[in-house]
């Protein structure tokens, strides 16, 4: 068994990448170990990073008010 097969080569992290995960974790797509891997960070620096997304990102969805029918 050869060593470099079990060892992941580093992602390099890029814009790019990080708005990808940060998307992805807004959405639901990633969790936070796939995120912050799919960037090359450590789960920590994910989540910093992800804070700063959510202050500076509005939220884009609208809050509805679902009126259901009473059926009693």
């Amino acid at each position: 068994m050869d060593l470099e097969s079990l060892v992941e080569s580093r992602v390099k992290t890029t814009p790019q990448n990080v708005e990808e995960a940060n998307k992805g974790l807004y959405r639901a797509t990633m969790n936070l170990p796939t995120a912050a891997k799919h960037c090359g960070m450590t789960q920590k620096e994910m989540k910093l990073t992800f804070w700063e997304f959510l202050k500076y990102n509005k939220p884009d969805y609208e809050n509805f008010i679902q009126i259901t029918k009473d059926s009693s």
